[in-house]
């Protein structure tokens, strides 16, 4: 299964609800607005329902400053016709490379974003983005270091020493059967940036060390799992019933290219938090479809899905839907 080219927006835009408090919307100054791409972050926080956006304006290092002003004006004509960004979004022109304004965009976040509330009576969960073996070849067994599952933890907290849950876990085979089961496991080490912590909270990314044979990890082979407390995870859904809500265009072409109504039997992207998966539209109404999924992802009832579908050879985004029923 190839990746799609919006695969990090869709699984921002699902696992989004619940740990983006707010958005950046970075604009490049030397570029024509809008980008197919902005189109596509706009459309992802407005699915979301993100109210609290600032618009960064960047490079304008590399433009002249009437072409700054051009795009300035190119942004906020961008904005408007209803956006959600309209009227309440700062623009705040800036160069990352020189850090021009960076102080000016930190004050606006601790402004314009409000520091949610935690909840320390909250299981954990943790949406894994990434997956490592970070032995370097030749590591001689006894310093082997267990893999990592780098990713957001959204509810709770984890601390080292805890013993874990992760779901889908790993296919395995009895006999002629192939079941997919949980993995437990143990934090060795907890990192956020370049520290390492005891106990980490919601807020940022994290990677989380375990005690998992590092070949399992590899590669991202753990990517779209969930981490969770022992018995507390949610289950493994091979078949859903989704409430849909399709776009008017399709996402990430310049052109306007109308979204077509869903239809049975064919293959559609769907994103769950950080999962990735291609399902079979086995029956399809106006506003609902079953969809048997060709590999399964950990989901529970009321959670967001982010839908594709392949246009020009490439997964385009096309809608969203709400799970009704798992199976």
């Amino acid at each position: 299964m190839d990746a799609p080219g919006h695969e990090t927006l869709m699984a921002t835009m699902l696992s989004g609800s619940a740990i983006m408090n707010g958005a950046l919307l970075v604009i490049a100054a030397n570029e024509k607005c809008p980008q197919p791409q902005t189109r596509e972050h706009l459309t992802a926080l407005e699915i979301m329902g993100i109210k609290n956006i600032i618009v960064v304006q960047n490079k304008i290092d590399l433009v002249t400053r009437e072409r700054a002003l051009e795009s300035y004006r190119e942004i906020q004509k961008f904005l408007k016709g209803g956006s959600i960004a309209e009227g309440g979004a700062p623009i705040i022109p800036v160069s990352a490379y020189h850090t021009t304004n960076i102080d000016i965009l930190l004050k606006a976040i601790e402004t314009k974003i409000p520091t949610p509330k935690f909840n320390q009576e909250s299981p954990p969960k943790m949406f894994v983005a990434r997956s490592f073996d970070i032995n370097k070849p030749g590591t001689p067994p006894d310093r082997l270091r267990g893999g990592v599952l780098g990713g957001s933890l959204v509810e709770g907290e984890l601390q080292v020493g805890q013993e874990i849950e992760i779901v889908p876990g790993i296919l395995t085979g009895k006999g002629n059967r192939q079941t997919w089961e949980n993995v437990v496991t143990e934090i060795a080490s907890l990192m956020a940036g370049r520290n390492s912590y005891d106990r980490i909270r919601p807020g940022g990314l994290a990677a989380v060390g375990t005690y998992l044979d590092p070949f399992l990890t590899k590669g991202d082979s753990f990517t779209g799992r969930i981490i969770g407390a022992v018995g507390k995870v949610p289950p493994i859904v091979f078949n859903m019933t989704i409430e849909t809500h399709l776009l008017k265009r399709v996402v990430g072409f310049q052109e306007e290219l109308k979204v077509e109504p869903i239809k049975s039997k064919e293959n559609l992207m769907l994103t769950v938090g950080t999962s990735n998966t291609v399902g079979t539209v086995t029956s399809a109404r106006d506003t609902t479809a079953e969809i048997s999924l060709k590999y399964p992802v950990a989901a529970t009832v009321g959670e967001r899905v982010a839908i594709g579908r392949r246009i020009s050879n490439r997964w385009r985004l096309i809608g969203y839907g709400n799970i009704l029923s798992i199976a």
